[in-house]
């Protein structure tokens, strides 16, 4: 069977799902935070994720987007809420399923069936939790960055702009590209948002003149690669 990471900070929940998933065959791995799913994520190799929208330290949205930075797990979201708009944001954001609190057993498991049954039809890739670029390195499972071996300290917007750039290195990513992939599906005429987060980057990357994040006139920004 699978083995599945449950984020959530209900216990007597956890309890439920941990003994229902069991008897059916399943490894079971819990986590209670937002952070701790993430890390269990990286260090774990779940099948499936199965993540509470509605954590003490992340939205369980942030959790699905981080964790879409460097891994296709497939992700089923619970949440009380069955609003349309929570769903499309769940599903925009990486999730690949959204199941609406109460819930039976018996769905649970037909959902993680459904989303193995469509992972093992796609083709297998391999993933990297660290995007390397000439003497940019970026550590996604723990959003650290490092400028030729050294740490730079980044806040939490600042390193999902620069990891979106890296991940499309030599592409130029314009501003509602990045608007989108970093801020959300609703974004996508604040340019003057991107401005300003690049502007710190290459203050701290030592790049006022633009040689590691290029911009591209009135397009949006380009991270260079390596020759």
């Amino acid at each position: 069977m699978a083995k599945v990471l449950v984020i959530d900070d209900d216990k007597s929940l956890l309890r439920a799902m941990r003994l229902g998933l069991k008897s059916s065959g399943h490894e079971v791995v819990t986590a209670q935070t937002g952070a701790e799913g993430i890390n269990q994520t990286a260090m774990r190799s779940p099948d499936v994720v199965i993540l509470d929208i509605g954590l003490p330290d992340l939205d369980g949205l942030v959790v699905c987007k981080r964790i879409r930075q460097w891994s296709d797990v497939p992700i089923i979201i619970l949440s009380a809420s069955g609003a349309e708009n929570r769903k499309v944001d769940a599903l925009n954001g990486g999730a690949n399923d959204y199941v609406t609190k109460p819930f039976s057993m018996a769905e649970l498991e037909a959902r993680i069936r459904a989303v193995l049954r469509t992972k093992n039809q796609e083709p297998t890739s391999i993933d990297s939790a660290m995007v390397r670029c000439g003497p940019l390195e970026l550590d996604l499972v723990h959003h650290e960055a490092y400028l030729n071996g050294e740490r730079v300290l980044l806040t939490t917007k600042e390193f999902e702009v620069l990891s979106f750039l890296a991940r499309n290195a030599g592409r130029t990513c314009t501003h509602q590209m990045i608007l989108s992939g970093v801020w959300g599906v609703g974004y996508g005429e604040e340019a003057q948002y991107v401005h300003a987060y690049v502007h710190r980057l290459r203050q701290k990357l030592n790049d006022e003149s633009g040689e590691i994040i290029h911009t591209v006139p009135g397009v949006g920004y380009l991270l260079s690669t390596p020759d």
